[in-house]
């Protein structure tokens, strides 16, 4: 699948996400939740989303392993 193919089929919420990753080249969930203003439920389907896809990672915060950043991959 192209990736305008890809882009096009995902969920309004995946898009923002990835939009708002690509401007922040990293972030940690809270963060995203306010930039996005996506409730909790909605932001983790669409982080499901992305990396079923393959678009972003999670990296794990060295100084706190409870903390997660999210960034889009590079190709």
């Amino acid at each position: 699948m192209e990736s305008l193919e890809i882009i096009r089929s995902m969920p309004p919420s995946a898009k923002l996400l990835l939009r708002v990753l690509k401007e922040n080249k990293i972030s940690r969930f809270d963060e995203l939740m306010d930039e996005t203003m996506l409730s909790k439920r909605t932001l983790l389907y669409a982080i499901k989303t992305l990396k079923e896809l393959d678009l972003i990672e999670t990296q794990i915060c060295m100084s706190d392993a409870r903390r997660r950043f999210y960034c889009v991959k590079l190709r």
